[in-house]
């Protein structure tokens, strides 16, 4: 129960760290020491599961409501559809994401403290994966430099977005394909002129 709770509640990265998990998710989450809030700024999903079911003044009474859960059943199995969606099309699921909670961010920081809005937003605006490494002040800039943030009140600015992530994305897929099957080719004329 536990790998698919950390899944449903957009965790599933943290799967590997139960003891963390573990730890995050029992701190108090209005204490701003506690370790919840402390990742959050790498991953805002944290604080927000803390604030849902707060382990740390309610115990682990809560996931034995009915309540509880069925919320957990089907945001698993929502994050299941959105792993076969995108096995059929690369990045329809962040997109869908992306489309459905972007007018919820207002500020570049907000952005990069959730992973898919960060992946979203720097795969879109063309922003290197590397940026991550670098302070947050420069990946705050690298996104504020390329966006004005208040265009996500927008729909259809959100809407176009989405189809510009969505045509990145498959763009590098098929840049990715192109390259592997070019290899195959070459492997191909090297087989032939050896033989």
């Amino acid at each position: 129960m536990f790998n698919w709770g950390l899944t449903a509640n957009g965790l599933g990265s943290q799967v590997g760290f139960p003891a963390l998990a573990q730890k995050a998710l029992l701190s108090n989450p209005s204490d701003p020491n506690g370790l919840a809030n402390q990742l959050s700024s790498t991953n805002s999903q944290w604080l927000s599961t803390a604030q849902i079911y707060q382990f740390a003044t309610k115990g682990l009474s809560i996931i034995q409501k009915p309540s509880s859960i069925s919320t957990l059943t089907n945001a698993y199995a929502e994050v299941l559809w959105r792993q076969s969606l995108d096995k059929q099309t690369p990045g329809l699921s962040n997109a869908l994401y992306f489309i459905q909670n972007a007018q919820k961010f207002t500020n570049a920081t907000q952005i990069l403290g959730d992973s898919v809005m960060r992946s979203v937003v720097t795969t879109a605006l063309g922003v290197p994966q590397q940026i991550a490494f670098q302070p947050l002040l420069a990946q705050e800039q690298a996104i504020t430099s390329r966006l004005d943030v208040s265009k996500f009140q927008n729909k259809q600015f959100v809407q176009s977005f989405a189809d510009r992530f969505l045509a990145v994305t498959q763009a590098s897929n098929m840049n990715a394909y192109g390259s592997s099957s070019s290899l195959v080719g070459l492997a191909a004329q090297a087989r032939s002129l050896i033989a």
